[in-house]
C-alpha cells in the first residue's frame, strides 16, 4: 500500500468514525425522531436519555406542531411530570411519552370530553383499566388527542376542538376517529399513541397518515370500567404506530381479560412481540378489490392492493381473488341499530345528569342523526341486529377455514379534503351514511365479526398522500398478522417515509 493509499484509508476511517459520532449525537439530540417507542425505552434503560428529557421533547414538539395540525384535545403536562417525579413502573416502555385518545378513556379527575360540547369539562370518577396497564408498562401520559364527536365519523372535525389536519397535506383529513393520534405520530411528536376502532377508527387514520394500525380481536384489550363493551362489541382499543414491533409490544402490555368482562379473546401461546420477525409460512390470501356494498373504489387504492398482492406472492404466499358471501346491507343496518341505540341512550343519560336538553346547541348533526335513529329502535330490533352480526361472524369463520388472510384496500380513496364527509345541516342522515360508507367500505366488517385487521402503509398516491392496504386475520390470531406485518415491513420498509414538515 502506498503512503497516499494509507492516508486515504486513514481518512476514510476517520470519516466513518465522524459519521458514527454524528449519528450518535443526532440520536442523543433528537431521540424522538430517530427511534420507535421500544428504541426510546432502550435509551432510557441505558441512561442515554432521561424520561424528563423525552417528555420535554414531546411537549416541545406538541407546542410547535399543534397550531399547524390541531391534534391535542387535552394537555396533561403536569400529570406526566408528576408521574416521573413519583417514580415510573419499570415496564417495557418505561419513560416513553404517551398520548391517550380523548374518547371514553379515563383518568379519574381529569377531563374527557369525547370531542363534544355536551361533555365539555366532564371529569370521570374512575380510571380506565387500560390506562392502568399503559402506566404499568412505564408510559408517561401527557395529554389526550382530538376526536370527532363521540368518535362517530371517519374524519376528525368537530365544533369543540376544530379540524385536525394531515401532516402530509394540511388541506386533507387525518381520518377518524383516531385522527388526532395519527396526526401526532405522523408529525413526529411521538412514535406511537393510543387509538380505538369501532368501524375502522384505527385503520382509517393509519391509512390516511402513513402509519401501521392494527385493530385487535374483540375482547383482546380492556374497555372498562364502568363498561367492558363498546357499541355492542364493535369497538376495541389499541394504538397507531410507526413500527410493527411497537404495536406488538403495546398489545402484549395491554391485552388480557379485565374484571367483570363478559368475554375475552383467546390467550396467545407466545408474546406478540416474539412473532415479529418470525416467518409466517406460506399463507393462503384472499384478495378483495371490490367494495362489499358495491360503491366505487379509487383506482390508486385498487392498485395499492394489487401491488401488495404481488409483493405477497413474491414472498411465497398464495394469492387469489375470493370473497366471503355476506349480506352487507343487513350487516350495515344491524351496526346502525347497535350504534344508534347506544348513542341515543348515552345522550339521554347525559341530558339527565346535566339538566341540558339534547339539541343542536350541544350536539352536532351526525350525532343528532344517530340519536333520532336510536330513539326509534326497539329491544327486538337490538336483539335481531345482534343475531345478524353473530351469523355473519360464523359465515366469516367458515370462509377463513380456507384462507388465512383477507387482503383489500383499507379505504375507498386516498385522504379526502377537509369538509368532504362531515354532515352539514342541509344533508340528511341517510345521505351522510352512504357517503361515509363509500369512503371506508372495507373496514367495518372486522368490527362486525370481531376479527383482527391491520392497515399497512405500503403505498403513496400520485398526489403524495399515504394509502394503506388492509389485511384481516382469523379471530384471536393477531400473532399471524404480526408475523406477516414484520415480513412486509422488512420487504418494503416505510419507517423513513415521513411528511416534510
Amino acid at each position: 500500500m502506498t503512503r497516499r493509499d494509507s492516508m486515504a484509508s486513514v481518512g476514510a476511517a476517520a470519516l466513518v468514525g465522524m459519521a458514527g459520532a454524528a449519528k450518535a449525537a443526532a440520536s442523543r439530540s433528537d431521540p424522538m425522531g430517530q427511534h420507535d417507542a421500544l428504541g426510546l425505552a432502550e435509551l432510557v434503560r441505558k441512561k442515554q436519555v432521561s424520561p424528563v428529557e423525552l417528555l420535554d421533547a414531546a411537549i416541545a414538539r406538541t407546542e410547535a406542531l399543534n397550531p399547524r395540525f390541531n391534534f391535542i384535545a387535552q394537555k396533561h403536562y403536569d400529570y406526566g411530570r408528576a408521574a416521573i417525579a413519583n417514580g415510573l413502573s419499570q415496564g417495557p416502555f418505561s419513560g416513553v411519552p404517551w398520548l391517550l385518545k380523548d374518547l371514553n378513556t379515563y383518568i379519574a379527575g381529569l377531563p374527557t370530553e369525547n370531542g363534544s360540547r355536551f361533555y365539555k369539562d366532564y371529569r370521570p370518577a374512575v380510571t380506565s383499566e387500560l390506562v392502568r396497564r399503559i402506566e404499568r408498562a412505564g408510559f408517561v401520559i401527557f395529554g389526550k388527542t382530538t376526536v370527532p364527536e363521540l368518535g362517530l365519523t371517519g374524519t376528525t372535525e368537530n365544533k369543540l376542538t376544530g379540524d385536525t389536519r394531515n401532516p402530509w397535506d394540511p388541506e386533507h383529513i387525518t381520518g377518524g376517529s383516531s385522527g388526532g393520534a395519527a396526526a401526532a405520530v405522523a408529525a413526529g411528536v411521538l412514535p406511537a399513541a393510543h387509538a380505538t376502532d369501532g368501524g375502522g377508527s384505527i385503520r382509517i387514520p393509519a391509512s390516511c397518515c402513513g402509519l401501521f394500525g392494527l385493530k385487535p380481536s374483540r375482547g383482546r384489550v380492556p374497555m372498562g370500567p364502568p363498561r367492558t363493551e363498546g357499541w355492542g362489541g364493535l369497538s376495541v382499543h389499541h394504538a397507531v404506530t410507526r413500527s410493527v414491533r411497537d404495536s406488538a409490544a403495546i398489545l402484549d402490555a395491554t391485552q388480557g381479560p379485565e374484571p367483570g368482562s363478559r368475554y375475552a379473546a383467546p390467550t396467545p401461546a407466545e408474546s406478540f412481540l416474539s412473532q415479529v420477525g418470525k416467518a409466517p409460512g406460506r399463507l393462503r390470501i384472499a384478495l378483495v378489490l371490490d367494495a362489499p356494498a358495491g360503491s366505487p373504489v379509487d383506482r390508486e387504492c385498487v392498485e395499492a392492493a394489487r401491488k401488495a398482492a404481488r409483493l405477497c406472492a413474491s414472498l411465497g404466499h398464495h394469492v387469489e381473488e375470493a370473497a366471503p358471501k355476506l349480506d352487507i346491507a343487513a350487516m350495515g343496518a344491524a351496526s346502525f341499530v347497535l350504534i344508534g341505540s347506544s348513542v341515543a341512550a348515552d345522550m339521554a343519560d347525559r341530558a339527565k345528569a346535566t339538566g341540558v336538553a339534547i339539541s343542536a346547541d350541544v350536539l352536532e348533526p351526525i350525532t343528532l342523526g344517530f340519536v333520532g335513529f336510536g330513539q326509534k329502535v326497539t329491544g327486538m330490533d337490538f336483539a335481531r341486529a345482534n343475531n345478524t352480526l353473530q351469523a355473519a361472524a360464523v359465515t366469516m369463520a367458515q370462509f377463513m377455514a380456507t384462507y388465512d388472510v383477507i387482503l383489500s384496500p383499507t379505504l375507498g380513496s386516498p385522504p379526502l379534503k377537509l369538509g368532504q364527509i362531515n354532515l352539514s345541516p342541509d344533508v340528511d342522515f341517510a345521505a351522510w351514511g352512504q357517503r361515509a360508507a363509500a369512503f371506508s367500505p372495507f373496514t367495518q366488517i372486522a368490527n362486525m365479526t370481531g376479527q383482527p385487521a391491520m392497515s399497512v402503509p405500503l403505498a403513496m398516491s400520485s398526489a403524495g398522500l399515504p394509502i394503506g392496504v388492509m389485511f384481516m386475520g382469523r379471530y384471536g390470531d393477531e400473532a399471524l398478522l404480526f408475523r406477516l406485518a414484520g415480513q412486509l415491513e422488512q420487504a418494503a420498509p416505510w419507517q423513513n417515509r415521513r411528511p416534510a414538515l
